[in-house]
């Protein structure tokens, strides 16, 4: 982290020489990804730009950023956005406690030197870092702005700027400015459309539900110790489900909780009765667990899997 003027240092060769590196290496990590999410990553690293990952709710995108800061060996710094997020939750404070302590005891010991307690008031020891300013400030670093389609266009707009110098301003202390940027991801379940200002300074990737055979690598490499037969039946379920038309379709993440909650039941399989009774690890809304108890689950699972 410096203080000084100019811009960060620029695009390097990186830690992998090409994407299959980079799939490799993720996968090491138990993340499995596909052909388009490799190169994304690689470019993103060896340009140095955010990566903006878009799609449901449980697809992989936060756990994305976890993997990344796994393979890269470095720590992972997460935002996480909400309504009403603004800079000083998401950047810095001070730390006024600390402050007036310090004031306190300046006074004690007979300090009368306004402009010097002023100063020593407003030093860098007193700034609380929050995760921006702490991504900027941690080389390497992975930093995760999750749900960035929560926050409103203040806080977008500010981002943005952020992300274009990887520095800021502290009026107290100067121009704070990232020595080498931080790996970004950017994650949106799409409640709102984010602005195109923000997408064109990274790199895009829309995050599908996986299809069958990926989704089922995923619950194995996750859960390696459930039973292939279940790990199967769930996966075919899932994929099922998500033909329906949900208010939320279960994601990846479900998938695994469904495979994780049947093998707490002692199941090593699952029929149509234990499938409806344990839909609850799958699905958050009445409305599509009660459409999900008019699917014929008997049909999907004597159906042999691919």
């Amino acid at each position: 982290m410096t203080e000084s003027g100019g811009p960060p240092k620029g695009p390097s060769k990186g830690p992998f020489d090409g994407p299959e590196q980079v799939r490799a290496r993720l996968e090491e990590t138990g993340y499995l990804v596909d052909d388009g999410l490799a190169v994304a990553c690689f470019l993103a690293l060896r340009l140095a730009r955010p990566i903006f990952c878009e799609g449901d709710a449980g697809v992989g995108k936060t756990a994305l950023a976890a993997a990344l800061a796994e393979a890269l060996d470095a720590p992972l710094i997460r935002l996480q956005c909400h309504e009403g997020i603004d800079a000083s939750q998401a950047l810095y404070d001070w730390d006024f406690p600390r402050q007036l302590l310090h004031l306190r005891a300046a006074e004690a010991a007979g300090v009368a030197d306004a402009e010097r307690l002023e100063g020593e008031l407003y030093d860098r020891r007193f700034l609380v870092a929050r995760p921006l300013l702490r991504a900027l400030e941690t080389q390497p670093s992975v930093l995760l702005v999750d749900e960035i389609d929560r926050a409103d266009d203040e806080f977008e707009a500010f981002l943005l700027e952020l992300l274009s110098e990887y520095s800021v301003t502290v009026p107290e202390l100067g121009t704070l400015r990232a020595e080498t940027p931080p790996v970004v991801v950017l994650t949106s379940n799409r409640t709102r459309e984010v602005h195109d200002a923000l997408k064109r300074r990274c790199l895009y990737h829309w995050f599908d539900h996986p299809g069958f055979a990926r989704e089922l690598a995923i619950v194995r490499r996750r859960l390696p110790g459930v039973a292939a037969r279940l790990a199967e039946q769930v996966t075919a379920l899932a994929q099922a489900l998500r033909t329906e038309e949900l208010v939320k379709p279960p994601g990846v993440a479900e998938t695994i909780d469904w495979v994780e909650a049947l093998d707490a039941l002692g199941a090593s399989e699952v029929d149509a009765e234990l499938a409806v009774a344990t839909l609850g690890a799958v699905l958050k809304y009445r409305e599509d667990v009660e459409r999900a108890r008019g699917l014929d689950f008997g049909a999907v699972l004597s159906v042999d899997v691919p």
